[in-house]
């Protein structure tokens, strides 16, 4: 149940319990005491009766000695009083008083013809007042009053016993609020202060333990699922501090090598009385290369680090595909002439795509870029463009032929294959990272070890997938997979 619901009921519950609980009590004393009121006015009825027939006799109406209601005055106790009174209203004897009235002493007669005959009950006393006649005439009133003593302190009893009964119940009904309260709302808010404590001070979280659907289970499992985002965000910040101390070092090692050439040739040319005209020609083109080498290398980053930093996406244009593609598969045949090494390309695609075209271009130059480094002159390379409606080419290596027909399901593949050397497998899981390179081509090839990385980052910008297989015997075959346009 929801807090704020249970909170309402609740209140409900506390405001209505303790009315329901007083009214439960007062009907159940009421029925007690209406079973005791018809007891006691049996009881005291019937007392009444008894001292009736004696309270008939005439001479007690008359205006005489004290001495001579001695007996009355005997059998009568704190508990019944004996009132009487002449015709005219005199009073003649009380119980109360004990002693003879004067003559003065008149009730008023008004008052005296009262009630006759009927059985009065108040709070403290039962009540009868009745005439007495003697041959027809009246010549008196007597009245009888029976205090209701055993009443009164069963009363207060029941009073007292009510009283304790409904504070028990609502000390009884706090303690219940108060162990629900701090069930539903002080352990869990306690389990999350904890929790939250835990983890400002970088200390192992326990799980939730917390399942209820409510407003504080909601607010403990925002919290770990808060907690996750920022221990992932916290890992891929960890992550990109140790891939830029990676970088750096490795940029280190690679600038260093150009530099200190740069460095040594200079200082030759310098003394220029020792040169030959040809050897000054050669070690500025050494210099000259070493910079290009170095200019190549600091542009890479750049472009690495921009993919990397940047939060928006590619900006997106629709292309026609036999065209672009087209485009993008050449302009390679002169470069792979110069080394000797044979190119075929193929393409068979889509209609249209929507992609970013220098981005895809710069992914295919870095990955053409590789292949002509690590082929030996006299070998081949062929890049293809291929769409998923499309048998895959078939010079495909055969040993992964049917695994990139599986892998290529739903998209565009472009393929880079090559006759170059083979890339260790233990190399293969990290070559996409940034400078990673085959360490006896490190500072020797002229690449920057970031065309795989940059390559990478771009494809996966276009909601696709880059993959690499390198088999003995056969070359490296890189693959990007590209998302085709949806047909209606």
């Amino acid at each position: 149940m929801k807090i704020t619901h249970w909170l309402m009921v609740s209140y409900v519950i506390v405001m209505l319990l303790p009315i329901v609980a007083l009214y439960s009590l007062y009907i159940t004393i009421s029925h007690y005491d209406e079973e005791q009121d018809l007891k006691e006015y049996m009881e005291k009825t019937n007392r009444m009766v008894e001292w009736e027939d004696r309270l008939q006799n005439s001479s007690l109406y008359q205006i005489q000695k004290p001495a001579n209601y001695q007996s009355i005055k005997d059998e009568t106790d704190n508990t019944i009083q004996i009132t009487l009174y002449r015709h005219d209203g005199i009073l003649l004897y009380s119980t109360i008083d004990g002693a003879t009235p004067t003559r003065f002493l008149r009730e008023n007669l008004d008052q005296l013809y009262k009630d006759l005959n009927d059985v009065k009950k108040n709070h403290r006393t039962y009540s009868l007042k009745k005439p007495v006649f003697e041959d027809g005439s009246l010549i008196g009133f007597y009245q009888i009053t029976i205090s209701r003593e055993e009443w009164l302190n069963e009363l207060e009893h029941r009073s007292w016993l009510t009283g304790v009964i409904f504070i028990a119940f609502l000390i009884i009904l706090y303690i219940s609020v108060v162990y629900l309260l701090h069930r539903k709302l002080r352990t869990p808010l306690k389990l999350l202060r904890r929790q939250m404590t835990d983890f400002a001070d970088n200390r192992q979280v326990e799980p939730n333990s917390y399942l209820a659907n409510d407003e504080v289970g909601e607010v403990i499992r925002h919290f770990h699922n808060m907690k996750q985002q920022i221990e992932s965000t916290r890992q891929a910040l960890q992550k990109q501090q140790e891939e830029k101390e990676y970088m750096v070092a490795a940029l280190t090692h690679d600038l260093k090598t150009p530099l200190t050439v740069i460095q040594a040739y200079t200082e030759v040319l310098q003394n220029q009385n020792n040169l030959t005209l040809k050897e000054k020609q050669e070690y500025q083109a050494i210099l000259l290369n070493k910079l290009t080498y170095m200019k190549h290398l600091l542009n890479d980053l750049a472009i690495y680090t921009s993919l990397q930093s940047s939060s928006k996406p590619f900006e997106m244009v629709k292309v026609d595909g036999e065209e672009f593609f087209d485009m993008l598969l050449s302009g390679y045949d002169q470069s792979c002439a110069n080394q000797q090494i044979s190119l075929y390309t193929e393409a068979c695609t889509k209609d249209t795509y929507t992609l970013n075209v220098e981005q895809l271009t710069r992914v295919v130059d870095n990955l053409m870029s590789n292949s002509l480094r690590y082929t030996e002159v006299g070998g081949k390379i062929w890049l293809a463009a291929i769409a998923s409606n499309c048998p895959l080419p078939d010079w495909i290596f055969p040993n992964i032929a049917n695994e990139l027909d599986s892998w290529r399901i739903g998209g565009t593949i472009i393929i880079i294959q090559n006759e170059g050397k083979v890339i260790p497998l233990e190399q293969q899981n990290r070559i996409f990272q940034p400078f990673v390179q085959m360490e006896d081509s490190r500072g020797n090839s002229g690449s920057s070890g970031l065309g795989l990385s940059i390559a990478k980052k771009i494809i996966e910008q276009h909601e696709g997938k880059i993959h690499l297989w390198s088999i003995k015997e056969f070359g490296t075959t890189v693959v990007c997979w590209i998302k085709e346009k949806e047909t209606i």
